[in-house]
């Protein structure tokens, strides 16, 4: 098995089977299902959070939430990377305050974009996450060992480019495209946002798989992160469109 999610690695489940598949004892789809709903949640009760600050014009005390969240959902998410036993404390934590992140940074966007650009984004995301589980379910689309690599492969490559941006910012020299309302960086939002939607169906597969092969119940809460982790890339990228072709009418 292979995630283009790095929180959702082959590594992290073999590690972690055991011979309880079927037991109470044993992770379920269910069960993940339901605590990625409560991560959710908890994401959308900080997020009201930091967006009614901003929308009240309060952003002295917003920012220091918007970047605590940012920082601290980032080492939250590592500490449940690296120790998946943590997940039941540590993602809920990553949810809660990445809840202040996206609430403000959405409550930004709807000022200096346009009204209501944060809810069709997260309708988008939703959207895309419930059409791609349909598929996975129907079996329209498969997770293939080659589709899992392409995906793989493609993650990795956007990865690396925002961190090749990210170091020459530093130097003056940014890779301006992906930022920029040009045809050029629209087209490079749209395909990072097909990516991250792909990643879905990699994470249903993960899941699924580890499930079936008795990954212990505190596993489901780890599971629930790594679906968190593809739906905030993926919101955040579904923003980052719309964003540029509003800039370009």
């Amino acid at each position: 098995m292979r995630s283009g999610n790095p929180a959702l690695n082959e590594k992290t489940f073999r590690n972690y089977y055991t011979e309880t598949a079927g037991s109470a004892n044993a992770m379920t789809v269910q069960g993940t299902a339901w605590k990625t709903l409560i991560l959710l949640g908890m994401c959308a009760g900080t997020a009201c959070f930091t967006w009614t600050r901003v929308a009240n014009g309060e952003m002295a005390s917003a920012m220091p939430l918007i970047f605590g969240g940012a920082i601290g959902g980032l080492i939250a998410g590592l500490a449940t990377s690296f120790k998946p036993t943590w997940a039941p404390v540590t993602a809920p934590i990553y949810a809660l305050l990445q809840g202040l992140f996206l609430g403000g940074i959405s409550a930004i966007f709807e000022q200096t974009e346009y009204k209501g650009i944060a809810l069709q984004a997260i309708a988008a995301t939703f959207g895309t996450m419930f059409a791609l589980l349909l598929a996975y379910q129907s079996g329209f689309i498969r997770a293939t060992e080659n589709f899992k690599l392409g995906v793989f492969a493609a993650t990795g490559g956007i990865a690396m480019l925002y961190l090749v941006s990210f170091v020459l910012s530093f130097f003056g020299m940014p890779l301006s495209f992906i930022n920029e309302p040009s045809w050029l960086g629209i087209g490079f939002s749209v395909f990072v946002v097909i990516i991250a939607a792909l990643n879905l169906v990699l994470d249903f597969d993960f899941i699924e798989n580890a499930a079936n092969n008795g990954a212990p119940k505190y596993m489901e809460w780890y599971g629930a992160y790594g679906l968190m982790v593809t739906l905030v890339w993926l919101y955040i990228e579904i923003l980052r469109l719309l964003s540029k072709l509003n800039s370009r009418d």
